[in-house]
């Protein structure tokens, strides 16, 4: 069984699904506003729950799935040191989901739908930003932008664009412009679910524990005092 999860964003996700990638079970917090996120309190019990309603029990893991980014700092971090140390005391194997991935299949569904933006807001004035064509294939590697360069996203690839996750909700005005379709801002494909990420966690290739690490794409806002 496959146990996924992503703390990436304010929310946290998680997922549990057969070892084809079908959803048995999920459970998700998302901050109120003004609310901070509930990673560290929420992700395990979280687990738990999910794993209970699937009549799964810990010992039936076989692979953890973690988000590894890009996104908030602290999340990632909370996301994947929990991955590994599940894994550890599991005996399970691992594999890194990418966070804009995970959302992007969740945006991308039904007949001639167009290439996908899939973006989160990077503060700063950036944001994290990767695209995919319609079938999935990436087409930009994540990276952080600023919002000047949304202009050229319809120059990546031709055919039409859409754009999801809270970046897109966030720089709604840019993209628009452009012609970049944003969907409203209470969406659903605007956040991270578990069903995607438990499909991207059956199809990635392994990885040790030591090479679950995240993708933050740009240095982190902290840095360590002298």
């Amino acid at each position: 069984m496959i146990l996924a999860l992503d703390t990436a964003t304010p929310a946290t996700v998680v997922g549990v699904a057969r070892p084809d990638g079908t959803l048995l079970a999920q459970r998700r917090h998302d901050p109120d506003p003004g609310e901070r996120p509930g990673h560290t309190q929420q992700l395990l019990p979280l687990a738990h729950a999910a794993l209970t309603e699937a009549g799964v029990a810990w010992s039936d893991v076989t692979r953890i799935g973690a988000g590894v980014g890009p996104g908030t700092f602290t999340g990632i971090r909370i996301g994947v040191a929990t991955a590994r140390a599940l894994a550890q005391g599991l005996d399970v194997e691992t594999a890194a989901i990418s966070t804009l991935q995970a959302i992007a299949l969740g945006a991308a569904q039904g007949r001639g739908r167009p290439n996908v933006l899939a973006i989160l807001d990077a503060r700063r004035g950036e944001a994290f930003v990767a695209a995919y064509d319609a079938r999935g294939t990436e087409i930009l590697a994540p990276a952080a932008w600023g919002p000047e360069r949304l202009a050229t996203v319809p120059r990546l690839h031709a055919g039409s664009w859409s754009a999801a996750g809270d970046g897109a909700v966030r720089f709604r005005a840019e993209l628009e412009a452009v012609g970049v379709a944003v969907a409203p801002d209470d969406a659903d494909l605007h956040r991270v679910s578990a069903g995607p990420l438990c499909r991207l966690a059956a199809e990635a290739p392994p990885v040790s524990r030591d090479a679950l690490v995240p993708e933050y794409v740009r240095a982190p806002d902290a840095v360590p005092r002298r």
